[in-house]
C-alpha cells in the first residue's frame, strides 16, 4: 500500500528544532494549521524564554510582575509544574538557585499543543519532534506504526532500544548531548546514577517532565513509574547496562545493545 503524500516542516524555536511530519493528504486547514502551530512555538518562546530579558517569566524574575500579569498560560505552566513537583517527590522543580525557571515543562507542553492543533486540522498522522521529544498522532503510513530510535549515550550514532506505537509520546532525559547537565533539585548536584533514561506514554506534556524526574531519580525511577498507568521507561546506567520497566513491550522497545535488565 502507497505511503500518504505528506507535509514536512523544520523550524528553529525556543533554543532547539521542532520538525513537523504530517503524513496526511495536505489541505489549506492542515497547512493554515502548520502556520499556526509554528507561530504558537514562537509566541511561547518569548512568554518562557529565560534568556530573553523581555520575557513574561523574566519579568517575573524581576519582580516587575505577577502571574496574574501575565499571559493566562503562564499560571497553566506553573500549575503543571507544581502538580509535577508533588508527583516526583520534588526531583522536578521549576526553581534554580531561587530564580523561576519552567523549562522542563514548557517544551513537552508545546509540542503538544503544536500536536492538537494539527490534529483539530484534520492531520490525524503526524509527528511533532521538539530536539528529540516526540508527539506522534496515529501511524506513520497505513497499517504501520511509528518508529523512533534513542541514541545510546556512550556510542555515538549508535541505538540504544527503538520505540513503536501509535498515539504515544516519546522523551529521553541523559548526558549525551550536554553532559551532567541536570541538577537534582533535592541535592543542587548533578544527577549521576543513569546515563540516559526514555519514558513513553500518551501526552508529552507529563511525558517530557517526567522524563527528566526519573532521571534525578536514578535506579530508583524504575520502581516509580512501574506505579504510574499508562507510562514505561528504559534506563541505561552510568555503568552502561540498561533496565526497562515491565510493560515496555506494548510499545515495541527492542533492546538494540547489549545490558541487563527485563
Amino acid at each position: 500500500m502507497p505511503e500518504r503524500r505528506g507535509l514536512h516542516h523544520v523550524e528553529e524555536v525556543m533554543g532547539t528544532v521542532v520538525s513537523f511530519d504530517v503524513r496526511d493528504e495536505p489541505t489549506p486547514a492542515i497547512e493554515a494549521a502548520l502556520r499556526e502551530a509554528v507561530a504558537w512555538l514562537h509566541r511561547v518562546d518569548a512568554v518562557f524564554s529565560t534568556y530573553r530579558p523581555d520575557s513574561q517569566v523574566s519579568r517575573l524574575n524581576r519582580g516587575e510582575a505577577e502571574p496574574a500579569d501575565c499571559d493566562p498560560e503562564v499560571a497553566e505552566v506553573l500549575e503543571l509544574c507544581e502538580r509535577a513537583a508533588r508527583a516526583t517527590r520534588g526531583c522536578f522543580s521549576h526553581r534554580a538557585g531561587g530564580r523561576l525557571d519552567p523549562s522542563g515543562m514548557v517544551k513537552g507542553w508545546a509540542v503538544e499543543h503544536a500536536s492538537r492543533l494539527l490534529l483539530a486540522a484534520g492531520a490525524h498522522n503526524h509527528s511533532v519532534n521538539g530536539g528529540g521529544d516526540v508527539q506522534l498522532c496515529w501511524e506513520a503510513a497505513p497499517g504501520t506504526p511509528w518508529r523512533v530510535g534513542i541514541a545510546h549515550p556512550f556510542r555515538p550514532r549508535e541505538l540504544t532500544t527503538m520505540v513503536s506505537g501509535r498515539d504515544i509520546a516519546v522523551a529521553t532525559s541523559g548526558t549525551a548531548e550536554r553532559g551532567a547537565h541536570i541538577i537534582d533539585p533535592r541535592t543542587g548536584r548533578p544527577a549521576a546514577e543513569l546515563a540516559s533514561i526514555t519514558l513513553v506514554g500518551r501526552r508529552l506534556t507529563d511525558v517530557d517532565a517526567y522524563a527528566t524526574a526519573a532521571f534525578v531519580m536514578g535506579n530508583a525511577a524504575r520502581s516509580w513509574v512501574e506505579r504510574l498507568d499508562g507510562f514505561e521507561a528504559f534506563a541505561v546506567t552510568a555503568d552502561a547496562r540498561a533496565w526497562w520497566t515491565s510493560g515496555f513491550a506494548r510499545y515495541g522497545l527492542v533492546p538494540v545493545s547489549q545490558g541487563a535488565g527485563g
